[in-house]
């Protein structure tokens, strides 16, 4: 028996180099992990308050299915977060769904069909890809200028766009570099959708993990074209085990009803999301924020740290993150010219854990490896003195 020759095309790269690390910890081995972007594997803890109310939701919750788009007191409440970012909508244009990754997997499918293109920045997070090519549409990648901290080119965004396109992907802060994009780049793809009659997607999960500058939504320039806002609370609130995350459809001119019609199907089809995880997510809306503020001035030391400290080691180079918690290095040692080798080589040499770039993008992820900064300064430290070791042994 054989898989579906769709299946031959997923690939996770973030989850995939684990299979490899997962072996030498049978073996006895200590990993320190950089490779997955889950606050809670390290220091983080999901602030008490909504604890208690997910405690609570399992009291009170009868545990039966929500409506299929999502509990509407927390759709209100996040009706009312997002119009502050410039989302005109109705509670009806927000859909709960089981994660930013599912708001993708629906959205994807729901919209393009074989032979559609949909861009997405290079290097970007893999299931905008991989998705795109399991629905046998084609995933176009635009350039990134890593030496203007990875801030979109968007003459070559405009060279890509063809009668095939159907959307353009930004992701802001960006997974896998950290780069914020300015004002000026966010409205621009915003006036480029509207010359092409496109619709924006626009994934927003890091929106409040800010180190320098603003963050700007592309709903705040938007009076005609459609954008569809992605965000969740696993990051912002501590919660990636929750599975809790959302989409809304800003559609100022109803555009694209129709597609938002058909992501409710797929939204009925998976019946509903985690019924007590949503009543809590109300309380994570509504309650005390002081926990944002704490954490983002841990995760500044942290990254001011590993941007320093992996700059010092000969070999690799790296721009300073304004957002989200991922730093995107890239490999300049003579010793390698593949970048899934020298993930693997430090892995086995150093029990020090990354993700290779490629697995971001082919192209513009090349010889780059993405780390995490939410580990405490002496782990990163003691660490990356290994990696530092281990590299000048292979001059």
């Amino acid at each position: 028996m054989h898989p579906s020759k769709r299946s031959d095309t997923v690939e996770y790269a973030i989850r995939d180099v684990v299979v490899p690390a997962a072996k030498l910890v049978a073996s006895g081995a200590d990993i320190t992990n950089f490779n997955i972007g889950d606050p809670n594997k390290y220091d983080f803890s999901t602030p008490q308050h909504m604890l208690d109310a997910l405690c609570r939701a399992n009291e009170v919750t009868d545990m039966g299915y929500t409506p299929s788009e999502g509990n509407i007191e927390l759709r209100k409440e996040i009706l009312s977060y997002e119009s502050t970012k410039g989302l005109e909508a109705t509670v009806d244009d927000i859909l709960v769904t089981n994660g930013v990754s599912e708001a993708i997997h629906m959205l994807v499918g729901a919209s393009l069909d074989p032979g559609d293109d949909l861009l997405v920045p290079g290097p970007a997070y893999p299931p905008y890809t991989a998705l795109t090519r399991y629905f046998d549409a084609t995933p176009i990648t635009y350039d990134t200028v890593e030496d203007e901290e990875w801030a979109f080119d968007i003459d070559d965004m405009r060279s890509k766009i063809t009668e095939r396109t159907k959307a353009i992907t930004i992701i802001n802060p960006n997974n896998p570099t950290g780069a914020l994009l300015p004002k000026k780049r966010v409205k621009e793809v915003v006036d480029l959708c509207g010359e092409h009659d496109l619709f924006l997607i626009s994934d927003e999960i890091y929106d409040r993990i800010i180190y320098e500058g603003e963050h700007v939504s592309p709903m705040r320039y938007s009076s005609d074209v459609p954008v569809v806002l992605l965000n969740g609370f696993s990051k912002v609130y501590l919660v990636p085990g929750w599975r809790v995350g959302y989409m809304a459809f800003h559609d100022p001119e109803e555009a694209m009803p129709e597609i938002e019609e058909a992501v409710k199907k797929y939204a009925r089809l998976r019946l509903c999301p985690n019924a007590p995880c949503q009543q809590a997510c109300i309380a994570a809306l509504r309650g005390p924020q002081d926990h944002v503020s704490g954490m983002i001035a841990t995760l500044r030391k942290r990254r001011d740290f590993m941007h320093k400290r992996l700059n010092e080691i000969e070999g690799i180079e790296c721009q300073r993150p304004s957002g989200a918690f991922y730093i995107f290095p890239k490999i300049t040692h003579p010793a390698w010219n593949d970048d899934k080798q020298f993930v693997l080589d430090v892995l086995h040499d150093c029990h020090v854990l990354f993700v290779h770039g490629s697995g971001f993008s082919p192209t513009q992820g090349r010889m780059h490896f993405r780390g995490v900064f939410l580990p405490p300064v002496e782990i990163i430290d003691k660490a990356l003195s290994k990696v530092e070791r281990y590299m000048d042994s292979k001059r």
